[in-house]
């Protein structure tokens, strides 16, 4: 939702009603995860998408049809009928949209709540019913402390509550099912619970030409970037025009003062073993998801060394990316920022680096754990927790 947020928030702000759609579940391949957005006001205009082209087209006409008061609705969509010229995933997997309009004051007013906390960067989770006993549509928003709606039933609330918690602290999306008063081992009411996390950070050092378009594509892939340089003459606001913060400090003295939790990326550009050395002993006690390190194979090797002088073990060695990035060919600083952001998609997605068209198998990989930006968060399918 993050990519199109200005442009809901200017929405609901002029009071045009709207219809959203919801990608709330999604089996075998398909090209995007559940939480994944498509909206439509009241003049036809669309944001965002839930499929990447595939059935657009089909969710368009029953947006229109839930804003023109038809109500929510739950559709699904699975591969099409050549034949029969059928609307649906060509990719050959199952996806189900969950389509709900704003059209009232009060619905845009809480709509432009939830909007404004989550451009805010503060965590928040919106817990939507798909199915069942409860009313499809009704929706509930909880935050760490607090939680704003209901769903039908204390009950009800009290558990899915308790439940989007914990899926937010973990930065979890997907379906979890209840009886009617919020029951566990039931499965009369289906409620989508959409995690709204802050973007994960991208932490860059070495204030060089390759951190400038690394910085770029980190941007590009939802990261929120911080490029850091000890040398005030490099480490300028000029040279990083994009990135979210430029810091002058030491960079084991800046990382260890720093939030680092397990979405966080580190690029270790600097080329220096007085600045990575205890750079990478500060990066390696942190749960960090990705730690790149950029060098030749005989630096990578001398590094090592250093590392291991510095009392660095093998198992922590193992977690270095180095030397950074995966064999593209690349040449100049952009393209070596191809690789590395293709590493690290690679390392989140579980993916083989090989072109796909020598594999068989499944296109899109599915996370288990949350280690990337998210509007595309891991699902969390439950039917059965206690």
């Amino acid at each position: 939702m993050h990519d199109i947020l200005p442009g809901l928030r200017a929405r609901c702000a002029a009071g045009t009603p709207l219809a959203l759609a919801t990608v709330v579940a999604v089996h075998g391949s398909a090209p995007r995860d559940p939480g994944a957005v498509m909206a439509v006001d009241e003049a036809g205009t669309v944001l965002g998408s839930v499929s990447g082209g595939c059935v657009e087209g089909d969710v368009y006409e029953v947006a229109r049809e839930v804003l023109a008061g038809a109500g929510p609705r739950v559709v699904s969509y699975g591969i099409s009928d050549d034949e029969a010229f059928g609307v649906g995933l060509t990719c050959g997997g199952t996806i189900e949209v969950l389509v709900r309009a704003y059209a009232s004051e009060a619905e845009l007013a809480g709509l432009a709540a939830l909007l404004d906390l989550i451009a805010t960067g503060l965590p928040v989770a919106e817990a939507t019913v798909l199915s069942g006993a409860a009313e499809t549509g009704t929706r509930l928003v909880v935050r760490p402390t607090s939680s704003l709606g209901t769903l039908g039933t204390e009950g009800l609330d009290a558990a899915v509550t308790d439940d989007a918690r914990g899926l937010l602290e973990q930065g979890l999306t997907g379906i979890q099912r209840y009886g009617a008063h919020g029951q566990r081992r039931m499965a009369e009411v289906a409620v989508f619970v959409r995690s709204h996390t802050p973007p994960p950070r991208m932490l860059v050092f070495g204030a060089i030409d390759h951190a400038a378009a690394t910085a770029r594509i980190g941007s590009f892939l939802g990261y929120r970037v911080t490029v850091c340089d000890a040398r005030p003459a490099f480490a300028t606001r000029e040279r990083f025009p994009t990135a979210d913060e430029v810091v002058r400090a030491w960079p084991h003295d800046y990382l260890e003062a720093t939030e680092v939790d397990a979405r966080t990326v580190i690029c270790v550009l600097t080329h220096d073993p007085k600045f990575d050395v205890p750079l990478l002993v500060a990066a390696l006690g942190t749960p960090a998801a990705y730690i790149g390190v950029m060098g030749s194979r005989r630096t990578h090797h001398d590094r090592l060394a250093r590392l291991r002088e510095a009392g660095v073990d093998e198992e922590h060695l193992t977690r270095l990316a180095s030397p950074v990035g995966l064999d593209l060919g690349a040449r100049t600083p952009e393209e070596t920022a191809v690789s590395i952001a293709a590493e690290i998609i690679q390392h989140r997605w579980g993916g083989t680096g090989r072109p796909l068209g020598e594999l068989t198998g499944a296109i899109h990989h599915r996370a288990t754990a949350p280690g990337g930006p998210s509007p595309a968060t891991p699902a969390a399918d439950r039917p059965d927790s206690s």
